[in-house]
């Protein structure tokens, strides 16, 4: 089910809300399980929007990602994701734009990514341990753009 929603409430400034929620599962009866390793089931993202072609801009925007499974019998599970970019610009009647965007702006310590497989450090057994393997979130970042349209 995907819902997608955008409402100007005034010519400068608009509201953005979607929502998408799934339901992955493998056809076939396995004593495994029949979940879709990785598959998303929520996803979530919303969003105030300001400004007019010329002059000020701006938006902060949440994204969302439940938890999804990470295995065919859903036993291990990522964790939620939840990230808040917001942008400032201005836009020059010459063309010119200059925006400062900040990124994980709560600066949040979730995954960006998460897997599960079995590995082995020095000291485990010989056939390994499985296990959530992820890559962090990159810590708040701001980012200058200047572009220009011609």
């Amino acid at each position: 089910m995907e819902w997608t929603n955008r409402y100007a409430l005034t010519p400068v400034l608009s509201l953005e809300g979607d929502l998408t929620i799934t339901n992955a599962r493998f056809s076939d009866d396995d004593p495994v399980g029949n979940r879709v390793p990785e598959a998303p089931t929520t996803i979530a993202s919303a969003g105030v929007t300001f400004g007019e072609p010329l002059g000020w801009f701006g938006s902060l925007r949440v994204r969302y990602f439940g938890p999804r499974p990470l295995i065919e019998d859903n036993s291990i599970r990522s964790r939620a994701t939840a990230l808040v970019n917001g942008r400032v610009g201005y836009a020059f009647e010459n063309g010119v734009s200059i925006s400062l965007d900040v990124l994980n702006l709560t600066n949040s310590k979730s995954d960006q990514i998460t897997y599960a497989y079995v590995s082995r450090l020095p000291g485990e057994p010989a056939e390994g341990l499985i296990d959530r393997v992820f890559h962090p979130v990159e810590p708040t970042a701001v980012r200058l753009t200047i572009a220009g349209r011609f």
